[in-house]
């Protein structure tokens, strides 16, 4: 358990601030298993639908390798449109996860990212990740903790959740949550959140392991105040 007690407070003492893109949007859920050789490739589209927000969107590129069996380091560029707007790049960032190891059924790791914005602050951020795999489920939880490196930035926590079953064949059926928590000054206000369903499948015939994930997440909370949802595309091919 002492392993765990330095990303919880890590995840306590820096989060993301006050200006920042929906939950969701431009992330993912990770997991928390590493595999040493593995180099991964992904893409995440993300897009409000409804609302005032309607067609702000979000593209993530990343691409990240195993290099041994608990370190995981990685790139990561942002590239985002407002509605009416052009596309740009939002930010360059260099990550890593860091396997823990496992209590219980429970598999730990913790996320590091060092986010360079082209118009603003830069960001650090941490998460505190989880998963557990109980027969065909595959459940993760990720608490997320930014901290935009300006004087006076707010601190703010996030989470990231899903759950799946496998299905028929490679396909797994589940749920996927976008949430904040607010801040260490202000714990669990009215936030936004968003929530839905999520499909994942594999595509064969192409040489490296390509899994895509398909979603549509209904906006809740304070979401709602500015969009009705976001969909949401994730590709990931794997070496």
């Amino acid at each position: 358990m002492n392993k765990l007690l330095l990303p919880l407070g890590l995840a306590a003492m820096l989060a993301p601030c006050a200006a920042q893109a929906a939950p969701g949007i431009d992330d993912e859920v990770y997991g928390a298993e590493v595999t040493k050789g593995k180099t991964e490739i992904e893409s995440i589209y993300g897009r409000l639908v409804g609302g005032e927000d309607d067609g702000e969107n979000v593209l993530v590129l990343e691409a990240a390798h195993g290099f041994t069996d608990s370190l995981r380091i990685g790139v990561r560029a942002e590239i985002e449109q407002e509605p009416g707007e052009t596309r740009e790049f939002e930010s360059f960032g260099v990550e890593a996860i860091y396997e823990l190891g496992r209590v219980g059924p429970v598999n730990f790791a913790v996320y590091s990212e060092y986010e360079a914005v082209f118009e603003g602050a830069d960001k650090v951020e941490t998460k505190l990740l989880a998963q557990a795999k109980p027969g065909p489920l595959d459940l993760r939880f990720n608490l997320i903790a930014e901290k935009e490196l300006r004087s006076g930035a707010p601190v703010e926590l996030e989470y990231a959740t899903s759950a799946d079953v496998k299905a028929i064949g490679d396909l797994r059926l589940g749920m996927q949550a976008f949430g904040q928590l607010g801040t260490t000054e202000d714990f669990l206000p009215r936030a936004e959140h968003f929530l839905g369903p999520v499909a994942k499948f594999e595509i064969e015939g192409f040489g490296p392991e390509l899994e895509c994930e398909i979603g549509y997440l209904f906006a809740a909370g304070k979401a709602r105040d500015d969009a009705d949802g976001q969909l949401r595309v994730f590709v990931e091919m794997e070496f």
